[in-house]
């Protein structure tokens, strides 16, 4: 989807770095090969027959796919080929903006489905900074202020109360998260034992 990380990206990767090795002469085998998903056990486990022949292994996927992978395959190093740098949406094809910084305190029941986290420049957590004017940021006046989306937004929903409650500032999680849907927490504990 992000052009990245596809079978038809796999294959041209495995031609440039064959195409490197030939020129620099290091002999260097390269097998391409892609799976649905590198998060999920399941899908991984098809590269098992791959990885064991090889000396290194190189994802194209995100920063938690490549870590899965490499706590997979402890004994080769595992190289990323592309860099995470936020979950987003498509604005046209190859054009990516980032919505969400997973901060694990989603507040966009109160703004409107509007971050303002991600959208507001200075990531402003309870209204206006004071310095956007005309509905435009005032970091970066190309761009419309967030937090005179959110008010548009509420007050087109009805809801514009909402945006004098002052949110809790997130508590940013300073470890790793786990999280456990509740029908399988049951099973989670006991595999965890």
């Amino acid at each position: 989807m992000c052009l990245t990380g596809g079978q038809k990206e796999t294959d041209l990767l495995g031609l440039e770095l064959r195409a490197r090795f030939n020129r620099d002469g290091v002999p260097a085998s390269v097998e391409s090969y892609t799976v649905e998903r590198q998060c999920n056990e399941m899908f991984i486990s098809e590269l098992d027959h791959m990885a064991a022949g090889t000396e290194a292994v190189v994802s194209l996927a995100c920063g938690a796919g490549v870590q899965h992978l490499a706590d997979r395959f402890t004994g080769k190093p595992v190289f990323p080929a592309v860099n995470t740098m936020f979950v987003g949406i498509d604005r046209a094809v190859g054009i990516y903006e980032e919505r969400c910084r997973a901060c694990g305190d989603c507040m966009l029941t109160y703004t409107g489905g509007i971050c303002p986290v991600t959208r507001c420049a200075k990531s402003v957590f309870n209204g206006p900074c004071g310095g956007a004017q005309k509905g435009r940021c005032e970091v970066d006046p190309d761009l419309p202020g967030a937090w005179f989306e959110i008010y548009d937004r509420l007050k087109q929903q009805g809801r514009l109360d909402l945006i004098t409650d002052i949110r809790p500032v997130t508590g940013w999680r300073n470890r790793q998260g786990i999280l456990v849907q509740p029908d399988y927490e049951r099973a989670y504990i006991r595999s965890a034992r």
